[in-house]
């Protein structure tokens, strides 16, 4: 079911028509869909009922407190990576004894931060982070609940750039390595080992690369209880890809049915740490039409969102589809869709097929994950505004950011 859809020639987030958004809380704006969230989420709940599992929504997919106050309620856990995004879960009324938190470069204040919030796991990502979470933990006079993200070497077979699983990247701990770094870290009495994690990349379109590698874990597991190392959980990771263009992506229940039964009769609580998968396809980036501008080899639609709003295509060369807001009659001509920001890189579309002109409001699909977080000021630019739609009703979940707080946290020095 789509929650973006055309009613009478005009297209909707559920019931509101995307214009009347535009009209009441401007562009550039993202528009989340509650209902596609809730529905994402809950494909996840139904692949793993039965099993003792953990959803751990990935916040640094979409960080909003709305997204995360409503996956709280609908009992989700959540990976973070940072402690920033830890503070956002607390204040959206997340449990922190559902966080797992991961990323390679944790600080001191961060790892004293997660173990005072009781957080459930922190993921090690080397031997010395192991060192710096114990020696934290002895000077808080706790135990530090902790596992290893092990890299299987894995190909997710998805863009270099989001994948994570391979033996050059920055992330987890080689295969080869884990099982004596698990022996070294149950002989510390700071830390009570309880878990088990990995995490190949994102936007996979088929279950088969997770799949491979969550035998590798479960392999992993099993050498690890030979030699008296139980756990509580396995964290298989995310990465269920979503449908941007004409990707053909495996159902949600073809992925998780592929890891529970390469997992085999393991009985560890399964994590899972979705992202995209539940936000991706909710949202959508809206923005109006500045200017319509020939040069001697294309056309261009000046719009006034840019790479600084969404940077996917200029980091990835990402591909987002877009619809105009209001159909229209007319001719089709070939466009680049380009911000005002000044880098030749600054385009969210190019070579698109559209009947539009000077304001005319453009809807860029697929926006709801990697769309706000990776937002930034750059050409001094106010971030935009968020709203979240739940029916019929609007709820403005993020202001527009005003020019004067682009610098309220400056001064100029003095003479």
């Amino acid at each position: 079911m789509s929650f973006f859809a055309y009613r009478n020639r005009v297209l909707h987030a559920e019931a509101i028509p995307l214009p009347e958004i535009a009209r009441r809380f401007g562009t550039p704006c993202f528009v989340y869909s509650r209902a596609a969230i809730e529905a994402n989420y809950r494909a996840f709940a139904r692949a793993l009922a039965g099993r003792s599992a953990l959803i751990c929504y990935s916040v640094k997919a979409n960080s909003n407190l709305a997204v995360l106050g409503l996956l709280a309620r609908l009992g989700a856990g959540f990976d973070i990576v940072s402690g920033g995004e830890l503070a956002r879960v607390r204040a959206a009324g997340g449990d922190p004894r559902k966080v797992v938190f991961s990323g390679v470069g944790k600080s001191e204040a961060e790892i004293e931060q997660a173990l005072r919030a009781r957080i459930l796991c922190l993921n090690l990502e080397s031997e010395e982070e192991l060192g710096r979470v114990a020696a934290v933990a002895a000077r808080l006079r706790m135990r530090a609940p902790v596992a290893f993200r092990v890299n299987p070497d894995i190909d997710a077979r998805t863009h270099p750039y989001i994948s994570t699983g391979l033996r050059s990247t920055k992330f987890g701990i080689p295969y080869g390595r884990a099982a004596s770094l698990y022996r070294q870290a149950a002989r510390l009495r700071e830390l009570e080992v309880i878990g088990l994690g990995c995490h190949i990349g994102s936007q996979m379109l088929g279950p088969a690369p997770l799949a491979a590698a969550v035998r590798r874990i479960a392999a992993l597991a099993s050498t690890l209880a030979g030699s008296g190392i139980a756990l509580r959980h396995i964290d298989i990771g995310g990465g269920v890809g979503i449908r941007y263009r004409k990707e053909k992506i495996a159902p949600i229940g073809d992925f998780v049915a592929r890891c529970l039964r390469a997992l085999g009769d393991r009985s560890e609580e399964v994590i899972l740490d979705p992202g995209r998968a539940i936000v991706g396809n909710a949202g959508v980036l809206l923005t109006r039409v500045e200017y319509v501008k020939s040069a001697a080899a294309k056309k261009f639609l000046v719009v006034d969102a840019a790479m600084n709003d969404l940077l996917r295509p200029a980091l990835y060369g990402a591909w987002h589809e877009v619809l105009p807001a209001r159909k229209k009659a007319g001719k089709a001509r070939v466009y680049d869709v380009v911000g005002p920001v000044c880098e030749s890189a600054d385009f969210l579309a190019q070579r698109r097929s559209l009947v539009a002109g000077t304001g005319d409001v453009l809807a860029i699909l697929s926006a709801g994950a990697y769309g706000m977080v990776l937002s930034s000021n750059y050409n001094s630019r106010p971030r935009a505004a968020e709203v979240l739609v739940d029916r019929g009703r609007a709820h403005l979940v993020r202001e527009r950011e005003r020019i004067p707080q682009l610098f309220a946290a400056e001064s100029v020095a003095p003479r």
